[in-house]
């Protein structure tokens, strides 16, 4: 009778062994994941001027090139303010039919890859502007800037809607 019981549960033991083994060779066969194909589209090329502004030293439009950092438009910006909240930065994208409010550009502050963003103004004005007020001072007045070397009343004419001057 023992031995009888051992047989039935050596069978019982096979046959166990055998519903699992049969079982997992089933679910490998039938349930192969199916590849995913992923595309992936280059990111695309970004060459132009971000507006930075809200809790900044110097908002205004900024130029923007491939790799330039968020710390580094803060930074062009004259950094934050005390006030400013680095947790809560926001990005905005204006719609097509959307108005443009165009920010000036201060001559008091801006730096000079700034004012080479301006029509006219190279590498050279640019510096010409930096060296005339450290030079002289704040501007008092937009039209100062033609008492820079190498800039005229056409380079005004073309700029004028565009600069600012402030404390």
């Amino acid at each position: 009778m023992i031995r009888s019981s051992k047989f039935w549960a050596a069978a019982i033991l096979l046959l166990i062994i055998g519903i699992v083994a049969g079982s997992v060779l089933i679910w490998s066969k039938y349930n192969r994941s199916q590849p995913i194909d992923i595309n992936l589209s280059p990111a695309p090329e970004i060459d132009g001027q971000i507006s930075v502004a809200g809790a900044v030293n110097v908002p205004g439009y900024y130029p923007l090139q491939e790799g330039d950092s968020i710390a580094a438009l803060l930074e062009a910006a004259g950094g934050t303010t005390a006030a400013a909240d680095l947790d809560g930065i926001k990005l905005y994208i204006p719609s097509v039919n959307e108005a443009e409010v165009s920010q000036k550009v201060n001559l008091n502050h801006a730096g000079a890859w700034l004012l080479q963003a301006l029509p006219g103004i190279g590498e050279t004005k640019a510096q010409a502007i930096i060296d005339y007020r450290q030079q002289n001072g704040q501007f008092r007045h937009i039209s100062e800037i033609t008492s820079v070397e190498g800039i005229g009343t056409a380079t005004y004419e073309k700029i004028k809607h565009l600069i600012t001057v402030s404390d």
